[in-house]
């Protein structure tokens, strides 16, 4: 056995623990199951590509990271999550006084999870399938995190309406704000800026022909448009 299939293996087992310790007398049963149905999907495309795709450590452990936190909050639903106990408990104070919230942001915190640990492994499918290089290496990746984040509020506000009553309202889980898709959004998008910043940062200091390859990814090939 490898050490790749080893750490594998070790981030499978600590996620199968999570998972069943979140599966446990859910908040809400409906809701846990509506909110683990793009996860098992998400498992499932990860389970068929493996043998002939796949990723790097880094891009298992990000996405192992968020699927975790995904369980904390199906567990409770978003809305729900006790962390103002938790702080409280350790450090004695809820942490919504600490700045001031009123509302629970561990939906918020989600959001921002997936833009800063997909945008990693959504960058190294572009680099070594479709083979992008320089400024779309980094651009790519954030595109790419925001339009999946709007297709998953897309998918969330029809989940909610064509289930409507409580299972509707806990899985869209607003909490009243009228801007909280579009907040949702922002800090999908805003956490897939500051990691593909934070590579373009690592890059630029020690991979070589960084700035050759970011102008040359700029430069057109043709002086002419294609025509069909």
């Amino acid at each position: 056995m490898t050490y790749n299939t080893k750490f594998l293996l070790t981030l499978i087992g600590i996620f199968l623990v999570v998972f069943a310790l979140c599966a446990i007398n859910p908040v809400d049963r409906s809701a846990w199951l509506l909110e683990n149905v793009l996860m098992f999907l998400l498992i499932i495309g990860l389970f068929a590509s493996y043998k002939k795709f796949r990723l790097s450590k880094t891009s298992y452990f990000c996405i192992f990271l968020f699927l975790c936190f995904h369980e904390i909050g199906s567990h409770y639903t978003y809305s729900k999550v006790p962390y103002n106990d938790w702080t409280e408990a350790i450090f004695g104070t809820p942490l919504n006084d600490w700045f001031g919230w009123e509302r629970n942001h561990y939906d918020r915190f989600l959001h921002l999870s997936y833009g800063l640990l997909f945008a990693y492994p959504i960058r190294e499918v572009f680099l070594r399938i479709v083979r992008v290089k320089g400024f779309w290496g980094y651009f790519l990746p954030l595109d790419l995190t925001l339009s999946t984040s709007v297709i998953y509020e897309l998918i969330e506000w029809g989940a909610a309406m064509y289930f409507g009553g409580d299972l509707g309202m806990a899985y869209l889980g607003t909490q009243g704000d009228v801007w909280d898709a579009h907040k949702d959004m922002a800090l999908a998008g805003l956490g897939a800026m500051i990691t593909m910043c934070v590579v373009a940062f690592i890059n630029w200091r020690w991979q070589r022909d960084f700035a050759r390859e970011w102008n040359n990814s700029l430069t057109p090939r043709s002086a002419n448009p294609e025509t069909f």
